[in-house]
């Protein structure tokens, strides 16, 4: 029988999982915790936490159980022992999207239901109210009904889908976007820091210029996002691809003049080439999105 009431069982205390577990801790749930290390456990022990020996002890507590381990390997080393059937699981282990199905199967075939989850925050700002925190659900949406009270304390979250894989996905997506704008943001700052020594560009001073040009640009996603829907990828570009891969030779020019290497915004500019090459110059760079399809 399913137990929908307020007792959470936390696998795994890292810095996350430790987080998530202080969150329900706080908001008056009763939560069982688990972790490898037991010496981990001791402060949310101190806190209120009951302490299982096992990992099939704090499953066996009852309740929803939450998953916050290493990897997907992880998780199924943990889990193997545990009687599962009947149980409610939330798998918040980063994966990807295929691992997330598969462990959905595995978990289900076990009598389980499952809800795979992507977090979209550091552990500062795990239950935090307006920091921002949230997690992407997918899977069971019986699940995530039951026990959407629960879910909120920790983070805001948001539901996408049935598919076990929709939250990893949507999880990588935007991490792999942070990821290239990591990379822009390191490449500006080298291109600054021999220009900016003795002038008044100093690196704080140019970074509040860089988030305001970076918050400034970023409705370009709402660009790409009517091109790929309306499949004209003309539509509303001003600067069009023919001027930009011309403009990418002053960015690469100047690369050059302040001895900072290309190498991570060559890729992109190879990739616009080959759609310009191809007779798409009145386009914007969502054409480019075609060429990594594969």
């Amino acid at each position: 029988m399913r137990d929908d009431g307020k007792k959470i069982t936390v696998l795994g205390l890292g810095a996350m999982g430790a987080a998530i577990a202080r969150a329900w801790l706080g908001a008056g749930y009763e939560v069982t915790v688990w972790n490898r290390t037991a010496s981990r456990a001791e402060p949310l022990a101190a806190e209120g936490a009951a302490v299982a020996a096992t990992a099939r002890e704090a499953v066996d507590a009852g309740g929803l159980v939450v998953v916050c381990l290493l990897d997907d390997d992880s998780v199924e080393v943990v889990l193997d022992g545990a009687e599962l059937r009947g149980k409610d699981l939330v798998n918040i282990t980063t994966s990807t999207p295929g691992q997330a199905r598969e462990r959905a199967a595995w978990v289900e075939g076990r009598g389980a239901r499952y809800l795979d989850g992507g977090i979209m925050a550091v552990p500062p700002m795990i239950g935090v109210p307006d920091s921002g925190a949230y997690v992407f659900y997918s899977g069971s949406s019986e699940l995530f009904a039951a026990h959407r009270d629960a879910l909120a304390v920790p983070a805001a979250t948001r539901y996408v889908g049935v598919d076990p894989g929709s939250a990893a996905l949507h999880d990588v997506a935007l991490l792999s976007a942070m990821t290239g704008m990591f990379a822009g943001v390191s490449h500006a700052f080298a291109l600054m820091r021999e220009g900016a020594r003795g002038t008044e560009a100093a690196p704080r001073e140019f970074a509040a210029l860089l988030i305001e040009w970076l918050t400034a640009m970023a409705p370009y996603a709402n660009g790409v996002a009517t091109h790929l829907e309306t499949g004209d990828y003309t539509l509303g570009v001003t600067s069009n691809l023919a001027m930009m891969v011309e403009g990418n030779g002053t960015l690469l020019r100047t690369a050059e003049e302040q001895g900072v290497s290309p190498e991570l915004l060559s890729p992109f500019m190879a990739l616009m080439e080959r759609r310009l090459a191809a007779g798409h110059g009145d386009e914007g760079t969502t054409g480019v999105i075609d060429l990594l399809l594969r």
